[in-house]
């Protein structure tokens, strides 16, 4: 274990050296300048100080205040050594950080009992702090593999609701990358645009519960289609509601509310402005976007500036102006986004 010496007196950093080597086993580090010590302290971490108080500054309470200071430094032993046996001096060491005192002329025996004292001290910090170490390892290994599994499940759960849909796997992954752009354009964090990307795939879960004959219909759903076209929404939200993961909590939220309109006109709730999520609001973009700008049953793809177009149209009243601004400023990266997962596959 490293032992930190300071005292301006060399033959008092003399018997101290001897002292630790002799009946402790340890190569002490020693300074006879405060200030060199300090400095090689910014970068050392001893596991037991012995410091002396009377010294040119910075004395040893100065000393202990600036030590204690540092990141990482305020759990560690120190000792102070002094002739002084003023009350205030040594309330004013306990005050800087001092953890114990010895007086000069040091006694031998006590010296080493309080110095294995603390050095024992020291050894259940590092075992504790390595334990603690362990210990929040085990808990990201953990919170891995929970979170594995959920994105496991949400694989399984899409790839069911693709057999269902006419829109292709594409679709899905597009819209997930175009939230998680438009979410890195509004600042979030990149543990919450990571939630966004695993969750939007679930936007549309519900509707394996939407009957073929209004599903897969060609033409344009009449009232009584429409409705039940509708219900996919509250479905979806069924089906992930339930769950305490945040991430299955999210794609829930997503599920219930991606038809919402920013001017309160849509289903299922009426909704209107921030009162419908965050996350619903970018995905219920994502999804306009790649519906106009990708071919389906019922019509041909659109080219980017007339989607962008329509987007415009749709700000304020469909969309959230301020989540049209941040696509507009993902662009590029939607673009690239789109090429590389065409359903074309080119």
């Amino acid at each position: 274990m490293k032992i930190l010496i300071i005292d301006d007196n060399e033959m008092n950093v003399a018997l101290l050296k001897n002292l630790v080597v002799r009946a402790l086993h340890h190569e002490p580090q020693c300074f006879t300048v405060s200030a060199e010590a300090l400095e090689w302290a910014r970068t050392n971490e001893p596991d037991l100080v012995l410091v002396d108080y009377m010294m040119p500054k910075p004395d040893g309470i100065e000393w202990i205040q600036a030590f204690r200071e540092m990141e990482g430094k305020k759990e560690i032993p120190v000792v102070m050594i002094t002739a002084v046996n003023e009350k205030d001096i040594r309330y004013k060491a306990l005050e800087a950080g001092a953890n114990d005192f010895l007086n000069k002329p040091v006694d031998t025996t006590e010296f080493l009992a309080r110095a294995k004292n603390m050095l024992e001290l020291r050894k259940w910090q590092k075992e504790l702090a390595n334990r603690a170490e362990w210990l929040a390892s085990e808990v990201r290994k953990a919170t891995a593999e929970i979170l594995a599994r959920e994105r496991e499940i949400i694989l399984h759960l899409t790839k069911a609701a693709e057999y269902r849909s006419p829109e292709t796997g594409s679709h899905i992954v597009r819209v997930a990358l175009f939230s998680k752009a438009i979410a890195k354009q509004l600042g979030l964090s990149e543990a919450e645009q990571e939630l966004i990307l695993n969750a939007a795939p679930m936007h549309d879960i519900g509707k394996v519960g939407t009957p073929d004959q209004v599903l897969l219909k060609q033409d344009k759903l009449d009232g009584e289609e429409y409705e039940i076209m509708k219900e996919h929404t509250i479905m979806g939200f069924e089906i992930l509601q339930s769950s305490e993961s945040k991430l299955l909590q999210m794609a829930a939220q997503i599920a219930l509310t991606h038809h919402e309109k920013y001017d309160g006109s849509g289903y299922p709730r009426g909704l209107k402005g921030d009162e419908i999520p965050l996350i619903a609001r970018i995905c219920s973009l994502c999804d306009i976007f790649d519906a106009l700008t990708t071919e389906r049953i019922y019509k041909p793809a659109w080219s980017v500036a007339q989607a962008m177009e329509e987007i415009d149209r749709l700000s304020g009243t469909t969309l959230d102006p301020k989540i049209v601004a941040a696509f507009k400023a993902a662009m590029p990266e939607v673009l690239e986004i789109m090429k590389q997962f065409s359903d074309n596959g080119h």
